[in-house]
């Protein structure tokens, strides 16, 4: 009949239009991301905020997810951010999309987080048992000594810069090469040769007798 086929006619045509509405929001979303990047490598800070509020919701998620903690995710989310802001110029759109990117950094940073926690965790275990039993057994005073030694590492470290400190972990507790933590850090290799270098220095001052 004439009247259903013209209501066929309009349904089919309205489903068509937002479908294609859809589309065209899917589209602009996109171009507008990839227009932020090229003006956030550009140095446009106004285009980085843009940016962040668009998806810093979306990241902090998946971080909270992956580290179960919200503070750490969000301190997390401000270095994500900050990676994005120094290394915009090395996103390539043909490879993904800006969140895409922006959620590989994340999970990596996350994983990253992750096993330096578990290795402070492990640290800490150590550290309580051989304290435990120290105080179940009675031991040598040679035994005493490397326990109180250990002790007093492990005090030390938290005297120093953050930078510092983290450089040393993941060399002495981690096995890392001073090429592996720059890799890790995304820092210079001078840069963390010359952290590791001062805080050895600094951890011998504190160390040594008085």
């Amino acid at each position: 009949m004439p009247g259903g086929t013209s209501r066929g006619g309009r349904e089919s045509g309205g489903w068509s239009g937002a479908r294609d509405g859809s589309s065209r929001s899917m589209d602009w979303d996109a171009h507008e991301d990839n227009f932020l990047m090229g003006r956030i490598a550009a140095g446009d800070r106004d285009a980085f905020a843009r940016l962040f509020d668009r998806h810093s919701p979306v990241v902090l998620g998946l971080l909270i997810r992956i580290l179960g903690r919200r503070s750490e995710a969000e301190e997390t989310l401000q270095e994500v951010f900050l990676q994005v802001w120094r290394q915009a110029g090395r996103y390539e759109p043909g490879r993904s999309t800006p969140r895409g990117w922006i959620l590989v950094l994340a999970r990596s940073r996350a994983l990253d987080q992750l096993r330096s926690r578990e290795a402070r965790q492990r640290r800490e275990t150590e550290l309580s048992a051989a304290s435990a039993a120290r105080q179940e057994h009675p031991v040598g005073t040679r035994g005493l000594e490397e326990s109180e030694r250990r002790e007093q590492v492990s005090s030390a470290l938290e005297v120093l810069p953050p930078e510092q400190r983290r450089c040393i972990e993941l060399a002495f507790f981690e096995g890392l090469t001073q090429t592996q933590i720059a890799s890790r850090l995304e820092a210079p290799l001078g840069t963390v040769k010359s952290r590791i270098h001062l805080g050895m220095s600094k951890l011998r001052q504190v160390l040594s007798p008085t």
